[in-house]
């Protein structure tokens, strides 16, 4: 915006209104999210391979200072002397150990290629500090502005089936690396990504989409006789081309063309297939505001387009024999680093008409090392594997037939189609209008024709352009205004251990505790959201606590958590400790306030700290004040320290 192209008289526009109105936040919110889009394409990636986003990658120096994240650092590891990558330290799809590991704490460690260990949260920080250097630079360079701590919103984005730990994790990462600090927390949202997919959805306008339900028509009916779905919707996309609309991702303040045709209560779900995991969540539209509500908890599992990496893997392995590929990845980095770009430039390239073979380059050393192990060549293992689908080119590649790509794709495809077909069975899922194809793996013509064939009878099956940044998009705009979600389903089932009056009959022998004369029966869980529990934003759980003892400094509570609500114990099968909350009663003065009422007697007894949980956000909060005093008391909710 050019604010000198506007007359202006003492400060103010000829109309009287200030300068910086709507239109300049606009504008800057447009800065803002094509700023976003520009940080993921300033590598150069592969050659033949179009990529929107960087690989998880990070290469630290022996001394375990960061070198490189991305593109970088996984091309400087490759160009490393054998004997000297040894010693430096190469992470490799990090992210879904994350995801993976059951026991996440702050001490967790990842291991390397080279087989060196370092904390799991140290590797995440050396990532998110190159992304805050690399995106306030980008800033500074495009407006020659230095933006100061305070004036940022830092929003990082998480598969929907982490869990709090994970979630935690990554905040905690986020102080480490400077991005915030605790005293500023409300300054970093964590996002889900299929979430945030759906927010950008709501902007998409119909030149923007790729509509699979689009099948030959013959006399305005499918070759099958059947009706297509609604022709108009077609003849409005190709008008809007021919016009030529500009595809530049702008902040608007209202919704798509493709929104114009929900109603309130319609429903669709979003499919983020991403590298490590498939998240899926179901929303309901509210018009006219445009806000959303999820219909059902986020679902989904590590059914990403990695599953297909890990398939090629296993067929290398089943072929040259497991021991030997492990020793080859170890000492010869260089080249499987290389075998893997081959592998995925080929993988792109699958579909499923294709019929003629696909060939992948085995790097010379990989030949040259295998006949120094086995003292054979891999033209006689592959003769051996008896695998017919697979043949070896005298060029020095392997040969994958369509059916071979197809063994590949087949299990983690079905794994996506399987978890989708059982959703739509779900109650509160029936009668889906879209099914929203998102991420990266979205882009795959295999998953994109088993999807239409197994899903298109039911919903529009849609997938926007530039698929692979929609997440990225909804992001930013979640940054923007992070109540456009007004409802959320809890995924689990938490509470507390709590002490109740003993009933005779009711209650089992082995919980009774007779403490001053009184039965009481322990270990009862007193539930404060159970799992699939609508949850609107700004909608608390309130308890009140006491201090055991005088002059007691915390109060902490074991929070407990389970995936069904058909429990009663916290010793129940399936129940297990998640986490605790504290409060710090020095800070509040809680501790010398009952200090001084000692005398009266009761006083300390009737001392109370009540608290107010938060479970309709993206990550549980917690407030607590004490009640005597009216002072806020420090709570803290930790998922990580069990």
């Amino acid at each position: 915006i050019d604010l000198s192209q506007r007359p202006v008289i003492n400060g103010l526009d000829v109309d009287g209104s200030c300068p910086f109105d709507s239109s300049f936040r606009q504008g800057k919110k447009r800065f803002l999210l094509s700023f976003s889009q520009m940080i993921m394409g300033r590598e150069d990636g592969d050659p033949g391979v179009t990529n929107q986003k960087s690989p998880t990658c990070l290469l630290l120096t022996p001394d375990l200072r960061f070198h490189s994240f991305g593109f970088a650092a996984r091309d400087s590891y490759h160009d490393l002397d054998p004997e000297e990558a040894r010693h430096w330290l190469y992470f490799d799809k990090f992210k879904m150990k994350i995801h993976s590991t059951s026991d996440l704490t702050m001490e967790t460690e990842l291991e390397s290629v080279s087989g060196r260990r370092v904390r799991a949260i140290e590797v995440f920080a050396h990532a998110l500090r190159f992304f805050r250097e690399h995106a306030l630079k980008e800033v500074k360079d495009q407006s020659s502005s230095v933006l100061e701590s305070n004036e940022v919103r830092w929003v990082i984005t998480v598969p929907a089936v982490w869990r709090q730990p994970a979630k935690q994790f990554m905040r905690e990462a986020a102080y480490l690396a400077g991005l915030v600090t605790p005293d500023s927390a409300e300054q970093l949202l964590i996002a889900l990504e299929p979430e945030a997919a759906s927010i950008y959805c709501r902007k998409l306008h119909l030149h923007q989409v790729i509509d699979l339900s689009q099948r030959p028509v013959i006399n305005g009916l499918d070759v099958d006789g059947s009706c297509p779905f609604d022709s108009s919707f077609r003849q409005a996309r190709e008008q809007l081309r021919r016009a030529r609309h500009s595809r530049t991702f702008l902040v608007e303040s209202g919704t798509g063309e493709l929104w114009s045709e929900m109603q309130t209560g319609d429903r669709y779900i979003v499919a983020d297939c991403g590298g490590g995991t498939v998240d899926l969540t179901v929303h309901q539209i509210e018009q006219p505001q445009g806000t959303l509500k999820e219909l059902y908890k986020v679902s989904g599992g590590p059914y990403g387009a990695v599953g297909v990496d890990l398939a090629f893997e296993a067929m290398l392995c089943q072929i040259f024999g497991a021991d030997f590929i492990e020793s080859f990845k170890a000492k010869r980095p260089a080249a499987w680093v290389d075998l893997t770009i081959a592998f995925e430039a080929r993988k792109r390239t699958a579909a499923p008409g294709r019929a003629n073979s696909l060939n992948i380059s085995l790097p010379f050393s990989f030949i040259d090392f295998y006949k120094r192990h086995r003292g054979q060549s891999v033209e006689t293992a592959l003769r051996k594997s008896n695998m017919n689908f697979i043949k070896w080119s005298s060029q020095g590649m392997l040969r994958l037939s369509a059916e071979a790509m197809n063994e590949l794709f087949q299990p983690t495809i079905n794994n996506i189609i399987k978890h989708v077909e059982n959703l739509m069975q779900k109650e509160e899922v029936k009668d889906v209008r879209f099914l929203f194809l998102v991420g990266g793996f979205a882009e795959s013509p295999m998953l994109q024709r088993a999807a239409q064939n197994a899903l298109g009878r039911n919903c529009r099956i849609i997938i926007p352009h530039d698929v692979g940044l929609t997440i990225l998009k909804g992001a930013v705009l979640f940054g923007l205004d992070p109540t456009v979600v007004r409802v959320r389903r809890c995924p689990l089932t938490y509470g507390v251990g709590v002490l109740n009056r003993f009933v005779e009959g009711q209650h089992p022998r082995d919980k009774l505790l007779i403490k001053d004369g009184r039965e009481w029966c322990t270990d009862i869980l007193d539930r404060f959201v159970n799992v699939d529990q609508s949850v609107a934003l700004g909608e608390v759980v309130r308890r009140s606590y006491t201090p055991a003892r005088m002059g007691q400094r915390k109060i902490i509570i074991n929070i407990y958590c389970s995936d069904t609500d058909d429990i009663t114990y916290i010793t129940d099968p399936g129940v297990r400790k998640c986490g605790a909350i504290t409060l710090d009663l020095l800070e509040s003065g809680a501790v010398a306030a009952s200090a001084g009422d000692n005398d009266k007697g009761p006083a300390f007894e009737r001392r109370e700290i009540r608290t107010t949980m938060q479970f309709g956000d993206t990550e549980i909060k917690v407030t607590a004040v004490d009640v005597a005093t009216g002072r806020l008391v420090r709570a803290s909710i930790d998922f990580l320290s069990n």
